[in-house]
């Protein structure tokens, strides 16, 4: 059998490439670069383990924990600290904690009496059946108001998308949300209903889910499936060829056959390749994906030059708050060994929908940035003794209003060009848990292809 090639070594293609091996299938990653791993990235220096892209893995899903077990990685992994679940939101320049239970929203700080009482009439709001794609901006303020929007949702946008509640896509960003007021009427009946529909099904949500890292950084995982699959590095696609036996892949380097291709790249990457299945595969409105430029700035700094305590995950900002980060991980709460003893490690980020141009400054400029707003919202001091930055020019993609006109042209490629799949963070959703289910899922359409 001809092995299936994946284009992209991210934590995606990895996974496709190590779900077929698991069934017996061949299969050649192609990387365009010389790593494995896409945005994740650890550094261990002076003592200090940084992330230079995503810090933890929500396990959501049963088919994260079983790729952990058949990595046989299960004495690595690090689940979060018990004591450091704390959410912070900032408001009125400073953290305050998210409330541990729904409850607990109607005695905190965090929103005014209107805003409270939003939440008691979101129940009876009458559903939207007319089809209509929304905002989470429109969506948010239609089911609840515009403070709930300002103070919580525009915050939990910056930390997940970096992204903008009035361009993002409620149905396509946030689709359980969506559905829980199709299926239920209600976001707070659906969350009391589809409670119980996970447990059947295994899945977990979000909020809930257990968060774990490993022992030296989330590369472990990305390098132990690297180690497992055949990766090319330094070898960028070209041009892919349906032949009457499968495909032929054109690299730099000549040709290779193939019996399928799995596309786990960047959308704007694949805007750029051409494709013949007969004739010409069009592409390019896969350019018009936004992917807004994101910098990580992790600092580490003194215990004694920190006043706020950082016991939780970490604090998100909302934009209303006026400051330049979008949010701040306490990494060293969250696992052992991310620090020396009497420090602190901080991972925060800048740029995104919000400030875009923030984000490709200078290095010394990014520290100082960050530097000046823990200042503020943790009364940080002095310099930090250790920093780690690094620039994603284009980061996340946005599944902004409309974006349903991209899955749909990916399916209508699948149907036509056979044998060509698609998967990964512009298809199945950002997240890392997202992904490795998306490499796990097309890894099983493919075997259900091949004869």
């Amino acid at each position: 059998m001809k092995p299936v090639a994946i284009i992209g070594a991210g934590i995606t293609g990895l996974t496709a490439a190590f779900c077929l091996k698991r069934e017996g299938i061949p299969a050649t990653v192609y990387e365009a670069g010389a790593r494995a791993g896409g945005v994740i990235q650890s550094v261990c220096r002076d003592g200090f383990l940084a992330e230079s892209g995503p810090n933890t893995l929500l396990e959501t899903a049963p088919e994260i924990a079983q790729l952990i077990r058949d990595l046989n990685l299960e004495s690595r992994r690090r689940y979060t600290d018990p004591n450091a679940e704390a959410r912070f939101v900032v408001r009125d320049k400073r953290p305050v904690a998210m409330p541990s239970s729904p409850p607990g929203i109607f005695v905190s700080p965090l929103l005014s009496l209107e805003a409270k009482l939003a939440l008691l009439r979101e129940p009876f709001v009458p559903p939207r059946r007319d089809g209509q794609e929304e905002s989470v901006a429109e969506f948010v303020t239609r089911r609840l108001n515009r403070e709930f929007l300002e103070r919580l949702i525009d915050a939990l946008v910056a930390g997940i998308y970096a992204g903008d509640t009035s361009k993002l896509s409620v149905q396509h960003a946030f689709p359980r949300l969506a559905q829980l007021e199709t299926k239920y009427g209600s976001l707070i009946k659906g969350q009391i209903k589809g409670a119980r529909e996970r447990k059947k099904t295994g899945q977990v949500a979000r909020d809930h889910a257990p968060k774990f890292s490993f022992d030296d950084g989330l590369q472990v995982l990305t390098n132990t499936l690297a180690a497992q699959v055949e990766v090319k590095f330094n070898t960028p696609i070209t041009r892919l060829t349906k032949t009457g036996e499968g495909w032929r892949i054109t690299t730099s380097a000549g040709e290779a056959e193939h019996s399928a291709v799995v596309y786990c790249g960047t959308a704007f990457r694949l805007a750029e390749l051409q494709i013949l299945a007969g004739q010409p595969v069009d592409v390019s409105q896969f350019s018009e994906i936004c992917y807004p430029p994101v910098a990580s700035v992790v600092l580490g700094f003194r215990r004694e030059d920190v006043a706020h305590p950082c016991q939780g995950f970490g604090m998100l900002i909302p934009k209303i708050e006026g400051f330049k980060i979008l949010g701040t991980i306490f990494s060293s709460a969250l696992f052992p060994n991310r620090a020396p003893a009497g420090h602190v490690l901080l991972s925060s980020y800048i740029g995104g929908e919000r400030q875009p141009e923030l984000a490709a400054l200078p290095p010394d400029e990014l520290v100082k940035i960050t530097c000046d707003d823990l200042a503020v919202l943790l009364g940080v001091k002095g310099r930090p003794v250790f920093q780690h930055t690094a620039l994603y020019p284009r980061a996340i993609p946005q599944y902004n209003v409309g974006y349903g006109k991209f899955k749909d042209r990916m399916n209508e490629i699948e149907s036509s060009a056979h044998g060509l799949f698609f998967a990964g963070h512009f298809r199945d959703g950002v997240s890392l848990g997202d992904s490795i289910v998306s490499g796990n899922n097309v890894a099983g359409r493919i075997k259900n292809f091949l004869p």
